[in-house]
């Protein structure tokens, strides 16, 4: 739903006398949606989701020899230990090189229309690709990533196993469908929030209602909608006014360099916000390290708000309430080099 249309409830709707649970919950169902099993297998196009390509999958994503040194993984820059995404402001690759924007979170990407900030990837077959041959993060080639695979006795069985029908199961290609595969299965739902959508009133308490309801009529969830609660469209980042360029240097333009479309300049995809208290720092250039002032910054420089303190503290509670179960990932054995596996440059 357009940010405008929420921000005209905030006339008829008002926060301190909140409308019945029942109320604010059909609300909140006509904008978001659970995560549920049958989710995933809607939005994974072209990519049979296997055991043997799961489990293949998942060891390439922690697999550090699919980058040039062999020292980075996936999961260097998408921890899964840290919310699915880095630690820090922005990660750091090939040769220490510092990267342009914040990784973003693994965790539910597969709800995302479309993967980076500026949705240059279709998808998370298309989004493996890229950082394997990115300069400053993984810096490699897809020839010389197959020729590694290719080495390890054990991989080519696996690729076998997980590409039966495919002549040359071993392939860049193939890579990227194994790491689609795994990632898929990295969703996180029953959080708080989903069983109150789903009828569990209790749920929430007053105060993460509260912020539900300012969610809803101050307009954030004009971006943030839908089942990753965000991550479903592309906004301009400063529509009340510009941020500071900490958080939005004039030299990154967004999404424009991918559409070459000037109207795109500083246009980037929404966050999606499952799990959003978990991965400090926030927005795409890893500036802003508390949510109170994420919250704050977005309501000032977004939508033209300037909330009171209890109404920040509220919005982030209610925020809280997205965490939901991480997938219980074990950390897998990689399978050995060969005396052809080539040597880390």
């Amino acid at each position: 739903m357009h940010l405008k249309r929420f921000a005209a409830l905030a006339a008829t709707l008002l926060a301190p006398n909140m409308a019945a649970a029942g109320d604010l919950r059909a609300d909140a169902n006509a904008v978001f949606k659970p995560i549920d099993a049958a989710s995933v297998a809607v939005v994974v196009k072209n990519n049979e989701l296997t055991p043997a390509k799961i489990e293949l999958g998942g060891k390439l994503f922690f697999d550090p020899r699919l980058s040039k040194s062999q020292i980075i993984s996936c999961n260097s820059c998408h921890n899964l230990g840290t919310g699915g995404a880095d630690a820090g402001p922005t990660s750091i690759g090939h040769g220490w090189a510092k990267g342009p924007r914040r990784a973003p979170t693994v965790l539910n990407a597969v709800f995302n229309v479309a993967q980076f900030w500026d949705g240059r990837a279709v998808d998370l077959k298309a989004q493996a690709k890229g950082p394997v041959q990115a300069d400053v993060e993984m810096n490699n080639t897809p020839g010389q990533v197959e020729k590694t695979l290719n080495s390890i006795p054990a991989y080519v069985a696996e690729f076998k196993a997980a590409f039966p029908a495919d002549p040359n199961p071993v392939s860049f290609d193939n890579m990227a469908k194994a790491i689609e595969a795994f990632e898929a299965t990295l969703t996180t739902p029953n959080s708080r929030f989903d069983n109150y959508l789903k009828g569990d009133a209790s749920a929430l308490n007053d105060v993460e209602k509260k912020g539900l309801r300012l969610f809803l009529d101050k307009g954030c969830a004009g971006c943030h909608g839908g089942v990753n609660i965000g991550g479903n469209g592309y906004f301009p980042f400063g529509v009340a006014q510009r941020p500071s360029v900490e958080v939005l240097p004039v030299a990154d333009k967004g999404r424009a360099k991918v559409t070459n479309d000037a109207a795109d300049e500083f246009v980037f995809r929404s966050a999606p916000l499952r799990n959003v208290a978990l991965r400090a720092p926030f927005f795409h250039t890893g500036s802003v390290w508390t949510l109170e002032e994420a919250v704050d910054l977005m309501a000032k420089d977004q939508l033209g708000e300037s909330l009171s303190d209890q109404d920040v503290k509220a919005i982030v509670a209610f925020l809280g309430t997205l965490n939901g179960e991480t997938p219980k990932v074990v950390y897998p054995m990689l399978p050995p080099r060969s005396s052809s596996t080539p040597l880390p440059q």
